[in-house]
């Protein structure tokens, strides 16, 4: 291959028109076109199109109510999480594509506040919400319609005031058949890990900056059940630079403090491409949005417009979602790049650095 050529930049950011103004701060990809997003107001909107067109609407009795977390199977079934303080934070489900929704959980304890959720199926999934009472929160369903919270003995302690921050609703992630990641903040930013689908917990510290109450964990990424990326920060410092990036390996007990992105302050959410090698990820917060081909060594800017949650499909094809009903959907783009260098940056061959054009091979 010739030396010093130059190579556009692989991942685009194309914008969508949502029919949507409020904020979203979520978004799931079910696959075959269709994706689900979610905001405040109890707003959803659903995509059957790989978002061409945009069905929105509103949750019956979540008018008021903030969906910071979507998880989608199809473009009739998925769960949809409101986070507040006390019977602020539910889950309601839709198995009819958002013609009706039934509540199957209000929060049972006045200080609770439910963070994220994840799921292995459409049957089995965990929540995880601020600790209450000195102990760690997570319910667990294992029917699809009915949460109980994990017995105290099962999870390790939770330090004073810890919890998480519903900012993009991956601060919970499972993985494969049984394994699943949570990230703590709020004065902590620890990494917990169940392998057995939440009957055992193990608990690994990160060098996320976490001293302050506003500080912690915001968002997982796994590529596998032993290697990922956490991001986070401190959310009262926007304009700051901080050590919100680690890179994660050995199921949480490697990590690895990264570059942190292009833009300033907390990152809310992160998402990996998958099928790329090495893994290819999107980091996301208010200040803009950046992608990193070299495991977070270094970052290209993809966008200075502010948003909340990012997600992929298992096709490669991804939505970032923010303020004022902002979606872009996300691709790669092999077509400028020669068949020779996207074999070799498939299969972690390629040798190169990022510069803010875009890949320069050496």
């Amino acid at each position: 291959m010739p030396s010093a050529a130059l190579l556009t930049a692989v991942l685009v950011a194309i914008p969508q028109e949502s029919g949507i103004s409020v904020r979203l701060q979520a978004v799931s990809a079910a696959g075959n076109g269709v994706v689900w997003v979610s905001g405040l107001g109890g707003t959803y909107g659903v995509s059957v199109d790989s978002g061409k067109s945009w069905r929105p609407g509103v949750v019956p009795g979540a008018e008021k109510l903030e969906l910071r977390d979507i998880h989608a199977f199809d473009e009739r079934t998925a769960y949809a999480l409101s986070s507040g303080t006390g019977d602020q934070s539910r889950i309601f489900k839709t198995t009819d594509g958002g013609a009706s929704w039934s509540l199957q959980i209000v929060n049972p304890d006045p200080p609770g506040f439910f963070d994220c959720f994840s799921f292995w199926d459409a049957e089995h999934g965990l929540l995880y919400g601020d600790s209450v009472a000195g102990e760690l929160v997570l319910f667990e369903t294992s029917d699809g319609k009915t949460w109980t919270r994990l017995p105290a003995e099962r999870l390790p302690g939770a330090r004073p005031g810890e919890g998480g921050f519903a900012a993009s609703g991956t601060c919970l992630v499972t993985v494969g058949e049984s394994t699943a990641y949570v990230g703590t903040g709020a004065g902590s930013s620890r990494v917990l890990r169940t392998s057995d689908r939440g009957r055992s917990f193990q608990s690994f510290e990160t060098p996320i900056v976490s001293a302050a109450a506003t500080a912690g964990i915001t968002s997982l990424s796994f590529w596998d059940e032993e290697n990922g990326i956490a991001v986070g920060g401190d959310i009262a410092a926007p304009d700051e630079r901080q050590d919100n990036v680690v890179v994660l390996s050995d199921g949480g007990r490697g990590a690895r403090l990264a570059r942190p992105p292009t833009f300033t302050g907390t990152i809310y959410g992160v998402a990996h491409v998958p099928g790329t090698s090495p893994p290819m990820v999107v980091a996301v917060g208010p200040k803009g949005a950046s992608y990193s081909i070299d495991s977070a060594r270094t970052w290209v800017s993809l966008s200075k417009d502010g948003y909340w949650s990012v997600g992929f499909h298992p096709s490669g094809v991804g939505w970032m979602v923010g303020p004022e009903g902002r979606i872009s959907r996300l691709e790669l783009r092999h077509d400028q790049i020669s068949y020779a260098a996207r074999e070799a940056w498939k299969e972690g061959r390629f040798e190169g650095v990022v510069t803010k054009e875009g890949l320069q091979q050496r």
